[in-house]
Formats: C-alpha cells, structure tokens, sequence
C-alpha cells in the first residue's frame, strides 16, 4: 500500500495537469458563451482578471510576506508588459477569433503554444538547439508537426458530416450560400487567434526572465492579473460606453470569472505540487 500511496503521489502533478487541460477547454466554452451574450470580450477580461487578482492577492500576501522581494522600477515595467502580452493581447485577440471560428478550434489551435514558444525563445538565444541531441530533435519535429496541424485545421475543410437531427437538404443550401464567408471568417479568425499564441508565448518568455528577479510566485501572478485588469479596464471604457455592457447576470457572464478563478487555484495546486517533487529530488 505504501508503494502505491509513494507512485499515486509522484503522478498527482501530471493527473492534475490532465484535469488542467479539460478546465482550460471548458475554458474556451464558457467565454463563448458570454460572448453570444452579447458582453464585450474586454469587459470579460477585466472581470476574469480583477476577480483573480483578488482571489490569489491573500494567498501571496499570507504566504510570500517573508520571501517578497523589494519592487524595482525594471520589474514594473515588466509587469506591465506581462499584463499586456497576456490578458489585453492574448485574451483580445484570442476571443475575437473564437468569435469567428469556434471554442472548439481555438483550443485546438492554441496546442501550438509550446512550438510558438520554443521559435521565439530559439530567436532570442534563451533555447539552444543541437542537432546531434535526441532531445533538440524531438523539439523540432514536435514544432513541425504542431505548425503543420494548424495550418492543416486552416486551410482543409472536409465534408459535411450529417447529423440524425439535422436537415440535409437545409445544410447543404446553406453550405453553397455560406461556403466562401465562413471560409474568409477562419482564415481571419485563425490569424488573430495566431496573434494571440503570438503574445501568449511571449508572455512565457518574459515571465520567465521577470521570475529571476522577483522570485514570488502566487505575487506575481496577482500582480500581472492586476495589470491586465487595469489595462484592458482602459480599453474597455473606449469599446463599451454603454452600462449594460457591463452588466452581470446570473448566467455564464458571472459563471465565466468565477470558471477562471477555478482554474488559477488548479494552476497553483500544480505549482505546488512539482515544487514538492523537485525538492524531494534534491
């Protein structure tokens, strides 16, 4: 029993991970639901990251109080970029895009995350790449083949595949009608939801230069989503003057925050749990 408490603790990060990856898919759901609401996408973002901020604020205030190190000038100016790359770039971009295709294809797409991460962090001499490594090979080829299935998801369109509740003959007029505007539509939606990935990327790149000099997990994911609330609070003003685009009701509106905050506490679990792991290594 005891050996199989010792392997149920060493997998409880990377279960935890896959429970992570169906969360940042219903993710995707959620925020089109609010979307097809009718709410602002820059209004969602300055309430999914306000609330965040809020909830993970005590945790870093409770728990970082002795390892916080002092804010330099040069760590705000990185956190302000942080919450740029990442919830007014990423999020803006990213949910105009789903806005266009769908929660199901943004995800998908997204997996090219780590190969968009892995070229820029290559571009800036933070990667190094040895052909001869088994390693350095398995990076390329894994960018290749996430790069090629999105261009693929992009340009390829199969047949229709006909349901028993639908209507044939209905789906297939409003194939003809319809067939080379929702194709322009992806292909827009794609490149903005690629301008997202874009950001995000570089979002990881710089948190992991920021995370050298200001070494405070649970504080800097609270300050960056104060920036970015902030941030996208400006825009926000600009995009949506009318009060009930702001408004929340009991529906996904509200759901949608509260989902997030869900997902940031699974993320620190996560964090927490690796945390445990590399120490116990050392």
């Amino acid at each position: 029993m005891e050996g199989v408490s010792a392997t149920m603790h060493k997998l409880r990060p990377y279960l935890l991970m896959i429970f992570l990856q169906f969360g940042a898919a219903g993710t995707y759901i959620v925020i089109m639901a609010t979307l097809n609401q009718g709410q602002n996408r820059y209004v969602v973002i300055v309430y999914r990251n306000l609330v965040a901020a809020l909830v993970l604020a005590p945790f870093a205030l409770i728990f970082e109080r002795k390892v916080r190190p002092k804010m330099t000038l040069s760590v705000l100016w990185k956190i302000m970029a942080l919450g740029f790359l990442e919830p007014v770039l990423d999020q803006g971009f990213g949910y105009l895009g789903m806005n266009m295709t769908s929660a199901t294809y943004t995800s998908a797409i997204m997996n090219i995350l780590p190969s968009v991460t892995f070229i820029i962090a290559w571009i800036l001499r933070m990667e190094k790449v040895n052909i001869a490594e088994v390693r350095s090979k398995a990076k390329i080829i894994g960018t290749l083949v996430g790069l090629g299935g999105a261009l693929v998801m992009t340009l390829y369109k199969g047949p229709l595949i006909p349901l028993p509740w639908s209507n044939p003959n209905m789906d297939q007029q409003n194939g003809h009608t319809n067939n080379s505007q929702d194709h322009n539509n992806w292909v827009v939606g794609t490149l903005l939801i690629l301008l997202g990935c874009v950001a995000w990327s570089g979002f990881y790149v710089l948190q992991s230069i920021t995370i050298k000099t200001y070494p405070a997990d649970l504080s800097l994911s609270a300050l960056i989503c104060l920036a970015g609330a902030v941030q996208s609070f400006a825009v926000a003003l600009v995009v949506e003057r009318h009060p009930s685009g702001w408004a929340v009701g009991w529906d996904a509106r509200l759901f949608a925050p509260l989902y997030t905050v869900r997902l940031y506490i699974l993320v620190l679990t996560i964090i927490n749990q690796l945390r445990q792991i590399s120490t116990n290594l050392i």
